[in-house]
């Protein structure tokens, strides 16, 4: 199986100081720490990693950061996504420049593109960079779907080379995969063991921060398929999936979940994001509790 972004992604996040600039040591620690536990690609600057509200220099820095950190085996993917294509290309120049190895780039959000303005979108991105681009279809955030046609139209562009599927349509998405022969990656660790067992790539993984021995164990066990030891280890990485992911807030919870491990010296996320009340934070120390991640 072809596999241009890895097999185990995870989105990292993007630790700051307490006067609100990028805390880079973190982010290497971090980024170390998640090759450890299993991953072999990271994405900088996504979601996850707060992308809305870092800038173009910080995006620049924190790959160059990453890069140092993980050295040149492991695959590193930039988001550049935006609602604004002439930025997304300026963002694409900058990943290739810092030798990102591949672009992950969603439907531009807020504005609400028809599917002509989404394939061209990516058309100009695809024009103007050498790198393999990933399609990331999250319609929950954008506001907007990429449809069947338009997908297909993409998949003719010679370095469209995957999709992160955020959809929650799993029977939808690997119909998609098996019609277009796009790589497929599940982005949305409560579906990551459906996607794999229908045949999806990898996953892109927020979970993976802290879990990343037991998403390692899964993929193994798809691949080998053994899928009774896959639902074994699924639903040992149900808490996790539940606590981190249920609120709709998964950045500010696994930011909460890495510096309760000693990972990053800082929690705290920049606006509009706020970090969670107390209770939250409670809930995910008894998480990394109950899963064996720290000592009871």
């Amino acid at each position: 199986m072809t596999c241009t972004f890895g097999r185990f992604s995870v989105a990292i996040v993007t630790p700051f100081h307490p006067d609100n600039t990028v805390d880079y040591d973190s982010v290497q620690r971090l980024a170390k720490h998640l090759v450890a536990n299993g991953c072999d690609a990271i994405l900088v600057s996504g979601t996850t990693g707060e992308a809305p509200a870092t800038h173009r220099e910080e995006k620049r820095d924190l790959l160059l950061a990453v890069r140092e950190a993980v050295g040149s085996d492991i695959k590193i993917m930039a988001g550049v996504s935006s609602n604004d294509t002439a930025h997304t290309l300026a963002m694409a120049r900058v990943a290739q420049d810092a030798k990102a190895d591949s672009l992950l780039v969603c439907a531009p959000y807020y504005n609400r593109p028809s599917q002509e303005g989404i394939y061209q979108h990516f058309r100009a991105v695809h024009a103007e960079s050498d790198l393999p681009i990933m399609v990331y279809d999250i319609p929950g955030r954008t506001g907007v779907a990429i449809e069947d046609a338009t997908l297909d139209r993409l998949a003719t562009l010679e370095r469209v080379k995957g999709v992160k599927d955020a959809t929650a349509n799993v029977a939808g998405g690997i119909a998609r995969m098996r019609r277009t022969g796009l790589e497929w990656y599940s982005g949305d660790d409560a579906l990551n063991l459906f996607f794999l067992a229908g045949g999806a790539t990898g996953v892109l993984s927020v979970v993976g921060h802290i879990e990343g021995r037991r998403i390692t164990r899964l993929l193994d066990a798809v691949a080998a398929g053994n899928l009774e030891l896959a639902r074994e280890i699924d639903a040992q990485l149900a808490p996790a999936n539940r606590v981190i992911m249920g609120g709709g807030q998964g950045a500010t919870y696994i930011k909460q979940a890495v510096f309760a491990l000693g990972l990053i010296d800082d929690p705290r996320p920049r606006l509009p994001l706020a970090a969670p009340g107390d209770s939250e934070i409670a809930a995910i120390r008894d998480l990394l509790r109950t899963q064996g991640l720290v000592s009871a």
